[in-house]
């Protein structure tokens, strides 16, 4: 089955002529999902960043709903009066009714309302509802799922609270209700079901039955078409669930997902084909000059390898100024996150590295959460003693910098013999015999609560993976999210990742995929596979997207035995890099940022909503869907100077000597950054809430006269002179 474009909107270029008015002063927007200030997983980060674009469409009518979590919104919310009218009768009504309605602001970038529904405060109701939902709409829920029972309740809290605020509103409102996934999707299905009028539009992230089918190691896409869907949820008892997600998706006006991946997973399992693909984007911060990046992560790599000086002490005989830093993070699904082929590739390239002679050190990390009860004494240790040998090193920095001071103040050249005492010596030795071990440097950090069964540490154990001083490739597995405040790695996630050289993320099944596009936004370039939402989005709006530091694995058409081996070339080519093209590279990849801005990825949610008011409300809006074969796909060139590759680029260091400038074209970063900016559309700005044109249709009232047309004038993006040849990787 083919990775074919079929959605109506797909690339960046099928959404730029969109010059016509699509009033929206009298339309409401309620965006309704599990994680509104509330952090579980991936779908928070995107209502969180895109928080700040909406607000700016919609203003005063535009309303998050989510659960109520007193430790989140203690320090995440200010709880304060509503101020529409309808709203604040509505959740008095509500609150006199047996409910617990909060209301407040979200202290994020934009300040969207929250309006936060306390679930567990209405668990009375659970099993009169349960009853409800059997009877109208043949969906049973099992007592003991206690996610599913959540579901339920918040489900029915949504639609409460819908409903009640469309009959407090004195005139007929335009509400357009957004659900994510299925745990609030059952609050759509109710406002169809009791025909509320209301938009809806539902996007899924990732499908339920999709994910259990990965993680049970099936041949996933090559058998879309042929799984009985209603008998493998069954199997896995997710049937309600699946149930819930599949009524939610049929019921709504608009249904959307996040990749076109997930597209075609969507359209099999859950049997109907999404209206519009809406890609996940982040805030996207650009620094004033090019330097200032490739400046943070010198600084952060400089943390890293203090870090890696206390882990390997002892042991460390590598150079590490040559070391390459890897990592993968996220979830800790073994399969499914692509850690089994990552390890196997870690192998692999071990062995290129030492037949090669190669003296490049690769230290990869494993950012996964797993069951811990503490840190590895042995861990704490190297750090301790890391700590120990740098005060040793200043205590006799101080006193020969006194004597060397003294000695020149009386016209005379040190004696260097006599610049340190024997008590200096004495100092030196005992820090250098603390440093003796007579074991390997660990591999995990934490002591692992099922060690014997982890999949990360026995495959390390069945490839022969030990840290030892033969291995070209280091392995650090750190099983908790890393943490400023940590007193073994005292680093953020995004200094880390600023740190490292590449994040390799070879993911089976990753609907979108935020840890490689949060790496392109800081210059850091990555591995995705052709299964993730990222890395189809990326090869289908970048002619050569390894050039920019974006390599895309092939998981889909070729054996997991190929695909590890196109793993390790990859890995074995950026360990052949030198550390200009490093930097040359990381230049590229942080222009691509671009991409991935909501100012962009905002239009598709714009698109998706536009289509849910004209279906909804057909007499009020009109919008007319754009034809994907009518317009060519946008598409990033090739960069224009040469790929950063060992192959075609001699320079070996930063420093190259003018001989090489004559027969060779120089590379020109302001050039070849002029000549990118021309390529990508200027960022989408959105006229705040109370200006008269937005640009969308709406049908004129005679049916005669054409729509005004307004287009706001494209904001230019400028990056200052860099200089590559002066920084480090």
């Amino acid at each position: 089955m083919p990775l074919a474009r079929s959605l109506s909107v797909t690339s960046l270029s099928g959404l730029d002529d969109w010059d016509e008015e699509f009033d929206l002063e009298d339309a409401v927007l309620f965006e309704i999902a599990w994680e509104v200030a509330n952090k579980v997983g991936g779908i928070y980060t995107v209502i969180q960043t895109k928080a700040r674009l909406t607000s700016e469409e919609w203003g005063e009518n535009y309303f998050l709903v989510g659960p109520y979590m007193e430790s989140n919104v203690r320090t995440q919310v200010e709880l304060i009066e509503p101020l529409n009218p309808a709203l604040r009768r509505t959740i008095d009504k509500m609150n006199s009714s047996g409910c617990k309605v909060y209301f407040g602001r979200w202290l994020i970038e934009g300040s969207p309302y929250v309006v936060l529904i306390d679930v567990a405060f209405t668990a009375w109701s659970l099993d009169r509802w349960k009853s409800e939902l059997w009877e109208s709409c043949g969906v049973g829920v099992p007592w003991f799922d206690r996610e599913a029972n959540d579901a339920v309740l918040f489900g029915f809290l949504t639609a409460w609270l819908l409903g009640e605020f469309a009959a407090q509103c004195e005139e007929p409102p335009h509400i357009l209700a957004h659900f994510h996934e299925w745990l609030a999707g059952l609050g759509l299905v109710l406002c169809r079901q009791r025909k509320l009028p209301i938009a809806t539009i539902f996007t899924t992230h990732a499908t339920l039955l999709g994910r259990y089918l990965c993680a049970g190691n099936v041949d996933f896409y090559n058998n879309l078409s042929n799984f009985n869907v209603d008998k493998e949820a069954g199997d896995r008892q997710i049937y309600h669930r699946y149930c819930l997600e599949r009524a939610a998706a049929h019921c709504t006006h608009v249904f959307t997902t996040v990749s076109q991946i997930t597209a075609i997973e969507a359209e099999h399992l859950l049997k109907r084909k999404p209206d519009v693909v809406t890609p996940n984007g982040l805030n996207v911060k650009k620094f004033s000059a090019m330097h200032e990046f490739q400046n943070l992560h010198a600084q952060s790599k400089h943390r890293i390898q203090e870090f890696i000086r206390g882990h390997f002490y002892g042991h460390l005989d590598f150079n590490l100024d040559k070391c390459v830093f890897l990592f993968i993070a996220g979830r800790y699904e073994f399969s499914n996150k692509g850690a089994d082929i990552f390890l196997e590739a870690l192998a692999r390239l071990n062995y290129l590295l030492r037949v090669n002679h190669s003296e490049v050190t690769v230290v990869a990390f494993f950012i996964m959460p797993a069951r811990t009860n503490n840190f590895n004494v042995e861990t704490l240790k190297g750090q301790a003693i890391r700590k120990q040998l740098w005060d040793t090193a200043q205590t006799v920095k101080e006193k020969f910098g006194k004597k060397l001071y003294d000695s020149l103040l009386v016209g005379q050249l040190p004696d260097v013999s006599k610049m340190l005492d024997k008590e200096d010596f004495t100092m030196m030795k005992r820090a250098i015999f603390a440093t003796q071990r007579q074991c390997q440097p660990p591999i995990c950090t934490h002591n692992m609560l099922e060690d014997s069964s982890d999949p990360i540490l026995n495959c390390l154990r069945r490839i022969g993976l030990f840290n030892s001083s033969s291995d070209r490739v280091k392995v650090i597995f750190h099983p908790e999210f890393l943490s400023s405040t940590s007193p073994l790695l005292p680093m953020d996630y995004e200094e880390f990742v600023r740190g490292c050289h590449l994040g390799v993320f070879p993911s089976y099944y990753e609907p979108w995929g935020y840890t490689p596009a949060e790496c392109t936004v800081m210059g850091i370039p990555s591995v995705s596979t052709n299964l993730s939402g990222f890395g189809c989005f990326m090869e289908e709006h970048i002619a050569d997207p390894s050039a920019y530091g974006i390599y895309i694995l092939d998981r889909r058409y070729r054996s997991v035995d190929e695909s590890c081996n196109q793993l390790t070339s990859f890995l074995f080519q950026f360990c052949q890099q030198s550390r200009r093209q490093r930097i040359i590279q990381r230049n590229r990849t942080e222009r691509l940022s671009d991409l991935l801005d909501w100012r962009y990825l905002g239009r598709y949610y714009i698109s998706a909503r536009h289509m849910a008011l004209a279906k909804a409300f057909p007499d009020t809006y009109y919008y007319e869907p754009q034809d994907p074969t009518s317009k060519q796909g946008f598409r990033y060139p090739r960069p224009a100077s040469v790929p950063p590759s060992p192959a075609l680029s001699r320079h070996s260091s930063p420093h190259h000597s003018e001989a090489e400038d004559e027969d060779e074209e120089r590379y020109d970063e302001d050039l070849e950054a002029e000549k990118d900016r021309l390529n990508i559309r200027q960022p989408f700005s959105l006229p705040y809430r109370n200006k008269s044109t937005l640009p969308y249709a709406t049908p004129p009232s005679n049916g005669n006269s054409t729509p005004s047309s307004a287009t706001s004038p494209p904001s230019s993006i400028t990056s200052p002179p860099s200089s590559v040849s002066s920084e480090k990787n």
